[in-house]
């Protein structure tokens, strides 16, 4: 790739290696959640956006420990992708060992779990919409390993560490995020 990727690349590599529904709207999810912390931190938004849309691109065809991350990142290298970006891919899988060196990265790993986390939590809502998934709810939940068995509750706590900032605050920052893009997740808004 000789020019930066742009948001149009990223979707079409997405795609070309996903299709399931579920993990597409992840992917959205986590790109939303990136912009708003790029904003925030005055960061490159596009960038921290693209790299949220592809983090798990390969997941549907490499769904393993031992493929998953480690094909998409040699896909990345091979075409081109910036190597801060493929970076950041590689950090937001804790079992790769690479550090998270940079705001993008420890941004990427903060937001990767919590993101399905709160899907979990809209979705058991008779509303199921995400903008009124409660705070208290999300920790209470958090603490019930039966609840959303997937997620990784140690990732989530390292990656509000890594991140420095508030668990109350990341949580409703990032529901915020997947709030504002509740019609593309098919999560409807709240109640007017």
């Amino acid at each position: 790739m000789t020019s930066r990727p742009t948001r149009s690349d990223a979707w079409e590599l997405l795609t070309e290696y996903t299709d399931n529904p579920s993990l597409l709207k992840h992917a959205l999810a986590v790109e939303a959640a990136m912009r708003a912390y790029a904003a925030r931190f005055g960061e490159d938004e596009d960038a921290w956006g693209i790299v949220g849309l592809i983090h798990d691109f390969d997941y549907q065809q490499n769904p393993t420990e031992d493929a998953h991350v480690h094909v998409g990142t040699r896909i990345l290298r091979d075409r081109g992708w910036p190597e801060e970006w493929v970076r950041a891919v590689e950090g937001h899988a804790a079992y790769m060992g690479v550090p998270r060196d940079t705001r993008m990265a420890r941004a990427l790993f903060a937001v990767d779990e919590l993101c399905g986390f709160l899907t979990a939590c809209a979705l058991v809502r008779p509303d199921v919409a995400v903008a009124n998934v409660k705070v208290s709810s999300v920790k209470k939940k958090l603490k019930d390993k039966a609840f959303a068995r997937g997620v990784n509750r140690d990732d989530v706590r390292l990656g509000v560490e890594e991140l420095g900032v508030d668990l109350d605050e990341h949580v409703a920052f990032v529901r915020d995020a997947m709030a504002s893009i509740a019609e593309v997740l098919e999560l409807p808004p709240p109640a007017a």
